[in-house]
């Protein structure tokens, strides 16, 4: 039995390749290169770094991304911030209803002129939350 009657009796394993990487290369670089390597390879967001250093060597394009810490720190707070106001204003309606089911219309009236008290801050608020994420949006185009 050859070598070609054994590559059709094998039926597990992955599918074999018309032509497999079997050339390996060694280089020796700096800390300093190391480290411009490094940072050019995860700017890069390639996930292999040998796919990486081929496209450098055949002057392939290399995509880079760049990802600003600032950024997504001020993004994911505003999202936590969004999915809380909108808690706040689905528990707002609950508190509406249950006031006038619960208590007489005086008395739900003075706690609604408190509740519309807290509403008219947060409503400043927001609308500060608003202007920054303008300035903040300008800031980074």
């Amino acid at each position: 039995m050859d070598h070609t009657e054994k590559i059709n009796l094998h039926k597990g394993g992955r599918p074999l390749k018309n032509d497999p990487a079997v050339h390996r290369y060694s280089i020796s670089l700096t800390a300093e290169e190391n480290a411009r390597f490094l940072t050019l390879f995860e700017t890069s967001g390639m996930h292999v770094m040998a796919h990486f250093i081929t496209a450098c060597v055949f002057q392939k394009t290399i995509k880079t991304v760049k990802i600003d810490k600032a950024t997504m720190d001020y993004y994911m707070r505003l999202t936590s911030f969004y999915s809380q106001f909108r808690s706040i204003g689905v528990n707002y309606n609950q508190v509406v209803k249950l006031l006038y089911s619960r208590f007489s219309d005086k008395k739900a009236s003075a706690f609604l002129y408190k509740l519309e008290k807290q509403t008219t801050d947060m409503a400043v608020l927001c609308q500060r939350i608003i202007t920054l994420t303008e300035e903040f949006e300008k800031k980074i185009s």
